[in-house]
């Protein structure tokens, strides 16, 4: 199933941008023997076969002495090894980040929306890459402020049956295309966050003006045309919209100390609800090893189209583990259930949705 993080974001910002632009139309179709117990056995046979054993037991005595050192040896080594995994058990997960810290992300998302018309299938493709800056700006006990900043972005969608319906470089702007103006404008605008230690996004602060700078780079200028891209955009890159998208890259941990085979759970909400089950797999002085599983609902409800699916998804992550910073992160995931757009009533649309996305830190 496709998560809506950040990606989730970008992509309905194109769809609000080409329907906005496009016409309803053209709006493309939405979204894991017992030694002793021997020895026991050898000193109740009969006398001569006892002395059988005492002579072959004193002709390889020594031989003996070396084979029950080494197993003491290994016997005392795996203790250890069971007693390091008990104690690594025991650690709590958190981030435990420092002021001036920066973290650089780079996303890339595929996800593949299958609608069935009237017998037809209309498959749009989407292939999305980002960058985004993560920077510690203050600390306390129990939170972090910093400053989320996105470095760069591209989009390309593309239709089955329209061809490239979408081809944005944000770095590269093309003042003559609306998509690539509003694209850009998202780059390089910091958004405050605050982090709780777990990952749980406790606050969000400048969404609503970056919704603000996108709508001005359109370069729109009828009031009502202008209004209607604000609340669509609003509900992607609004402060509460952004700060559901970041929680699902960084909201992991649990809230009590853990041992690796342990188990946590929490949810997300918003558009997308997902009820997440989380587990240790492996714990060492570098890393954090957990996956996860959830059972997603998206449920959008919009005036040109409404979607409701749902769905499953599988996470594996690495983490650092004296920053608790992802390292790497995959989600894959497919959704099933059924669409509408305006224009065609009450008709419900067979929809499914597969995707694939990974985040990399890469500084």
């Amino acid at each position: 199933m496709f998560v809506p993080s950040l990606a989730f974001g970008w992509l309905k910002c194109s769809f609000h941008s080409i329907l906005f632009l496009l016409g309803p139309g053209n709006y493309p179709l939405l979204f894991l023997q017992n030694l002793g117990a021997n020895i026991r056995r050898v000193f109740a046979l009969p006398n001569g076969f006892r002395k059988i054993f005492r002579i072959v037991f004193s002709t390889f005595a020594g031989m003996l002495r070396t084979v029950y050192i080494t197993i003491r040896f290994i016997t005392i080594a795996l203790l250890f090894c069971i007693m390091g995994s008990s104690l690594w058990g025991q650690e709590k997960l958190q981030y435990n980040l420092n002021k001036g810290d920066v973290f650089n992300i780079r996303q890339d998302a595929q996800q593949t929306i299958v609608q069935e018309i009237d017998g037809a299938a209309h498959e749009i493709t989407n292939d999305i890459s980002g960058l985004l800056e993560f920077k510690v700006i203050e600390t306390s006990p129990d939170a972090y402020t910093m400053e989320v900043t996105f470095r760069d972005l591209n989009l390309k969608m593309t239709s089955n049956i329209q061809g490239e319906l979408v081809n944005v470089n944000a770095k590269e702007i093309d003042e003559n295309n609306v998509q690539s103006r509003i694209f850009n404008s998202l780059l390089n605008v910091p958004i405050h966050i605050v982090l709780a230690s777990n990952g749980d996004v406790l606050e969000v602060k400048g969404g609503d003006s970056l919704v603000t700078k996108m709508t001005k780079a359109s370069g729109v200028t009828d009031e009502f045309s202008l209004n209607i891209m604000k609340a669509s955009l609003n509900k992607e890159f609004g402060s509460e919209a952004l700060s559901n998208s970041y929680e699902q890259m960084t909201y992991i941990y649990p809230n009590d100390k853990i041992r690796v085979g342990d188990t946590w759970e929490n949810t997300f909400a918003g558009e997308l609800n997902a009820r997440n089950t989380w587990k240790l797999e492996a714990l060492n002085h570098s890393n954090a090893i957990i996956s996860g599983t959830a059972i997603i609902v998206m449920d959008i409800k919009e005036p040109a189209t409404t979607m409701q699916l749902d769905g499953t998804q599988n996470t594996q992550i690495t983490t650092d583990f004296k920053s608790g910073f992802i390292v790497k992160m995959k989600v894959d995931g497919f959704s099933k259930g059924f669409a509408t757009i305006a224009q065609m009533g009450e008709q419900q649309i067979p929809t499914t949705i597969s995707s694939t996305i990974t985040y990399e830190l890469i500084n």
